[in-house]
């Protein structure tokens, strides 16, 4: 069981609500918070490409409106059948979520008519809720042992 909190950055709400790690072991441990330059600028060094050569997880903010720009920044870097997730209002009681990859997202999102109140969530991370990659984090790995369990089967 879990309550949403109202005033948890919508980032870790998405995140919550589709269930998905953002970050997965040797696929990508980092989450870059962001947004795309638009009538307000960002830093060169911070441009949606420069950031996209990480290849972590990003969580766009603001940028919807910019979706087709977004795609051109990030496909270089990340490659068309990158997944993403489009966030609408999420937390809100009429919630949606759009998944894509890179090569369909914007199309996606124009046909949903989203232009406001979205997150643009990107990143190899975002295939395991698929089942297109196998990966899984040990921390939620019954035969894992840590601080917090032995590990084994049995425990």
């Amino acid at each position: 069981p879990c309550q949403v909190i109202p005033g948890v950055t919508a980032a870790s709400a998405a995140a919550a609500a589709l269930a998905q790690e953002l970050t997965l072991p040797e696929v990508t441990q980092t989450v870059i918070l962001t947004r795309a330059a638009g009538r307000t600028p960002v830093p060169e060094r911070e441009a949606l490409r420069e950031l996209a050569r990480h290849g972590s997880t990003l969580v766009i903010y603001l940028s919807i409106k910019l979706i087709d720009g977004v795609v051109a920044e990030l496909t270089p870097a990340y490659g068309p059948e990158t997944p993403v997730v489009v966030a609408y209002r999420v937390s809100w009681p009429d919630q949606r979520f759009i998944r894509g990859t890179l090569a369909t997202i914007a199309g996606l999102v124009r046909e949903a008519s989203i232009d406001r109140q979205a997150l643009i969530l990107v990143g190899p991370a975002l295939a395991a809720r698929e089942g297109e990659l196998k990966a899984r984090s040990k921390l939620y790995d019954q035969d894992f042992a840590h601080g917090f369990r032995a590990g084994g089967k049995d425990d």
